[in-house]
């Protein structure tokens, strides 16, 4: 009985987990709808509805007419089973709510490592909540959220097991399977093993760490690489990760494998995180501890090249930035006066300390009653009518469906989500399929090249959906054998009237 009792007593815990979901999207102006901002949860989709109804993960593409039949990685798939489903049965609202639990989740798991490394709540909570908002740079509901969160628990783990080793550290392995099914990230718990091995070999050739630690990481390390190759496609996934992260073109390209701007609140919280963690991470060096400040450094290179990576940089930061303010907090509180204000700050964490360290079930009530609310949270029905041509797309879909149609690739990702298995496009959020050659041939009809036409008749383009921001917009306004069909101030849509091959006169005056 008291067993129950302790699941079912409300915590502090439970209080946090639901304030962060609560805090994070509840809250501004965009809300719920700021996860469906990239149309990519679109494919992910209708792929994890393709895969409920065929019982098989896909292995040729579902979604072009430039590349038909060609191999495709749905390197996702368990991500997209969910994301499928949870659109069958309950559409964008359940999508949303899950993908905002998972970023609650992130960041009560962060909460916790700072707990546990010994700082006061009024420590822990607003440094957690500095790094969930640096976070929000790639707040989107896409599988790298499990990324997220998979890396929080492993680097909690990893933490744990350096200061009291136990056979718990093990479950990385199978957590590996699960990891490399969900989302591509998985390599960030293999390159972060590897870190932590390396740098305890630093540790142990000065005298401070045991060689057989050394051996305990690598072998750890080598066992989860291992775990990644149980997958539907084999070691022929991890090839196709590393040519992606690889790829020149789409560093080029893609914003998100691009340097962070330094022009959003979301980055200047990261950018307080990145200077916390290396100054902090240095003192620890100096101190003769390797292994964190080598895992802040690397991480803090990659999020510097990759706006991406921010939220990893967080989860490796955190727990330095949390114990080593922790330690500052705690003696300068004890020095002070009783009755001052630090002081007592100080004594009610102590003794909120053992509540923030567990959940009960009392968290799932307030999702619950999230779940079934409307008003004021606004759930989405749709993807946000400010980033795609939703009412062009309703309005004018007899041109639309069916057609080999030219639009960006956000706007591609979403007619395969309004259309499929009707929709074919042209290029679409897949960049890692599509690649430089297919990749380049689409930016060159969007600027308007010197052989912008000549490509549209190549791929027998006959519908052009575009943002009236490209220089494409412009130049089917003045070509022969066009129309416009419709025209909202955001986007143009455009339709051949010359049939692909005929003579392309110029209309009387």
């Amino acid at each position: 009985m008291a067993r129950w009792t302790r699941w079912l007593a409300p915590t502090l815990g439970d209080i946090q987990l639901v304030s962060m979901l609560v805090w994070v999207f509840a809250v501004g102006s965009a809300g719920w709808a700021r996860l469906l901002m990239d149309g990519d949860a679109g494919w992910h989709i209708r792929t994890g509805q393709w895969i409920l109804q065929h019982a098989a993960v896909p292995r040729v593409d579902l979604y072009s007419f430039t590349k038909p039949g060609e191999p495709w990685f749905a390197w996702e798939w368990l991500s997209e089973i969910i994301f499928g489903g949870l659109f069958t049965l309950w559409g964008f609202k359940a999508v949303v709510l899950f993908a905002g639990i998972l970023v609650a989740c992130f960041g009560a798991v962060m909460f916790q490592h700072a707990v546990w490394r010994g700082a006061n709540v009024f420590i822990a909570l607003p440094i957690c909540l500095l790094a969930v908002g640096a976070s929000t740079v790639h707040l989107l509901a896409r599988p790298h959220l499990w990324t997220w969160i998979l890396f929080a628990v492993s680097w909690l783990m990893i933490d744990r097991d350096r200061r009291n080793p136990s056979r718990v550290i093990w479950w990385l392995v199978p957590l590996a399977v699960v990891w490399t099914n969900l989302h591509g990230g998985f390599m960030v718990l293999i390159a972060t093993l590897g870190l932590v091995a390396a740098g305890t070999a630093v540790e142990a050739w000065r005298g401070i760490a045991l060689w057989s630690t050394v051996k305990r990481y690598a072998l750890l390390a080598a066992a989860t690489a291992a775990a990644s190759f149980v997958n539907p496609y084999g070691w022929q996934l991890h090839r196709h990760v590393v040519e992606y992260l690889n790829s020149a073109w789409i560093r080029e390209v893609v914003s998100e494998f691009q340097s962070p701007s330094f022009r959003s609140e979301p980055v200047l919280c990261y950018e307080i995180f990145l200077f916390a963690g290396l100054v902090l991470g240095g003192w620890l060096l100096s101190r003769g501890r390797v292994v964190e400040p080598l895992v802040i450094a690397f991480w803090a290179h990659q999020s510097l090249i990759s706006a991406r990576h921010i939220p990893l940089l967080c989860v490796a930061a955190l727990p330095v930035v949390a114990g080593e303010l922790a330690g500052l907090w705690e003696p300068w509180t004890r020095r002070c006066k009783k009755s001052s204000l630090p002081a007592i700050l100080a004594s009610l964490g102590r003794d909120l300390q053992p509540s923030l360290g567990r959940y009960s079930l009392c968290a799932v009530a307030p999702l619950v009653v999230l779940a079934f609310m409307n008003e004021p949270l606004h759930w989405p029905t749709n993807f946000p009518e400010e980033i795609f041509p939703v009412e062009i797309v309703d309005k004018h879909a007899d041109v639309i469906r069916g057609s080999r149609i030219y639009t960006q690739d956000q706007w591609a990702d979403y007619l395969i989500f309004h259309f499929y298995p009707d929709q074919r496009v042209f290029f679409d959020g897949r960049s890692d399929f599509y690649g430089p050659v297919l990749g380049d041939e689409y930016l060159r009809i969007m600027k308007g090249a010197h052989d912008w036409d000549q490509l549209l008749d190549k791929y027998r383009i006959n519908v052009v959906l575009t943002p009236v921001k490209f220089s494409l917009a412009s130049l089917l306004k003045l070509k022969p054998g066009w129309r416009l069909v419709a025209d909202d101030g955001k986007a143009l849509l455009f339709q051949r009237i010359v049939p692909m091959g005929a003579p392309k006169t110029r209309p009387p005056a």
